[in-house]
């Protein structure tokens, strides 16, 4: 990645690439999650708070990570299968998980791995069977054994004979083992190797050794994609993007052109929706039926209700009730609450504020720390003062306040229901329900003062 980030850490639809190896093992129900972590695991461990983090020191290979968990895996309430993934493969699904784990239970086999058939097989270990030739294992709605027969080996490229390169079935490094097969085994596991490490791998080797069963189930080469370059992590989100718009879209979503819309895995979306181009959704947001959003539109972890029209703006950590109108360029911030029939207009920020039913705040505005009545109207260049440079104060405008262009409101103030600001203003004070609040200096005309002061002004 020529990154001094951990790998696992980029995010993909603004989501760590290790989160949705966690979240797709969720999905298709483990019990419990137990995470091998080692280079850089000061910026892994926080994405891996809700499992059970194991800490490798010294990196000597696959193997050896799962040895670092021996002692945790021993535990006699552990299920018996256990799942060995990847960090990396980001777009490995709950569904492929589940069948591979039906495969090994089914078949009581010591190991099923899960394998791939790439366009290239070039520098991937070749899964070679027991020989029995029929028809090709493409799913297991039913769990059961491969059909093509049991995998005798893995031969790694370099060491492979001319025909065995012909073997186009590959092994992805995801693996489901009998769990008290793998911990007994785990002891035979040798490091008289190049690079002095302890593979996984040779643990199917060792099984069939034995007499054991090894099943394999086939998924496809996507799934099973490694990232492990900038160029990769671009095609993961890219396939991604798709899977996730061809959902949405399928289940009543309207996309203008779904290669310019991003939408992360936690987003929620209903029916009648329509997301226009270079429109990204990202986190824990949801979105009700009849709203717009984009072009240009980036919302994260919001609510925004039915009937909204969201344009060329930035959302995060903030709510829109139903028939709220945003934009375009308003930047909405976090502690934000727009109540129904509100609107945000042109070059508005809002921070932490409410504003209240059928408040308007059209244009060139600043609010923050404010809470606004209903019906209120902002008038274009206002903005509250809530920070003295030691503390954030509120302002508080009630029901049906006009409030004038260009006004200034100092926290902590009030300004009360049915008044108005004069345009210009500077508001120190709380105003009282029904009254006009006008602060300016008295205006001066100084006739002649043009040509007294500039050379060259006619007379």
């Amino acid at each position: 990645m020529k990154s001094t980030r951990a790998k696992v850490a980029f995010n993909l639809l603004d989501k760590p690439m290790v989160r949705w190896v966690v979240d797709a093992t969720k999905q298709a129900g483990s019990a419990e999650i137990f995470s091998v972590v080692g280079f850089a695991r000061e910026q892994v461990e926080p994405l891996l708070a809700d499992t059970t983090i194991i800490v490798q020191e010294e990196r000597l290979g696959t193997g050896h990570a799962i040895m670092m968990a021996s002692e945790l895996l021993a535990r006699e309430d552990l299920p018996a299968s256990l799942v060995v993934l990847c960090g990396d493969t980001p777009l490995i699904t709950p569904e492929t998980i589940s069948q591979l784990v039906a495969l090994r239970q089914q078949g009581n086999a010591a190991v099923s791995m899960l394998t791939f058939e790439p366009e290239d097989p070039t520098g991937y270990g070749r899964v070679v069977r027991d020989g029995r030739d029929s028809a090709a294992h493409e799913e297991c709605d039913s769990a059961a054994p491969d059909e093509r027969g049991s995998v005798v080996r893995i031969v790694e490229e370099k060491d492979a004979t001319e025909a065995e390169k012909q073997i186009r079935e590959c092994n992805s490094g995801i693996y489901c083992f009998d769990r008290r097969v793998l911990l007994d085994k785990l002891s035979e596991l040798k490091c008289d190797n190049a690079q002095g490490e302890y593979y996984l791998t040779d643990l199917i080797g060792i099984c069939v050794t034995k007499g054991l069963l090894v099943s394999a189930y086939k998924t496809s080469a996507e799934e099973v994609s490694g990232i492990n370059s900038r160029v990769q992590l671009a095609q993961a989100t890219k396939t991604m993007q798709r899977r996730i718009n061809t959902r949405h879209m399928e289940a009543g979503v309207t996309m203008l052109d779904p290669d310019l819309v991003w939408i992360g895995p936690d987003v929620a979306l209903e029916n009648d929706v329509e997301l226009l181009p270079l429109t990204m959704l990202y986190g824990k947001t949801t979105v009700a039926s009849g709203t717009v959003i984009g072009p240009n539109t980036r919302v994260t972890n919001s609510t925004i209700g039915h009937d909204c029209r969201v344009d060329e703006s930035v959302l995060v950590d903030v709510t829109l009730e139903d028939r709220v109108d945003c934009g375009p360029r308003a930047y909405l911030r976090p502690g934000t609450v727009m109540k129904a029939g509100s609107k945000a207009g042109t070059h508005v920020e809002i921070k932490k504020s409410i504003v209240g039913e059928g408040s308007k705040v059209p244009h060139l505005t600043y609010l923050g720390d404010a809470t606004l009545g209903k019906g209120v109207n902002i008038g274009a260049g206002t903005i509250t003062c809530n920070y003295d440079g030691v503390k954030k104060s509120p302002t508080i405008i009630g029901d049906r306040a006009f409030i004038g262009s260009d006004t200034m409101m100092v926290a902590p103030v009030v300004v009360g229901s049915d008044t108005v600001t004069g345009a210009g203003s500077v508001i120190t004070r709380d105003v009282p329900d029904g009254a006009l609040a006008v602060e300016r200096s008295e205006q001066k005309n100084i006739e002649g003062w043009t040509a007294r002061h500039r050379k060259g002004t006619a007379q």
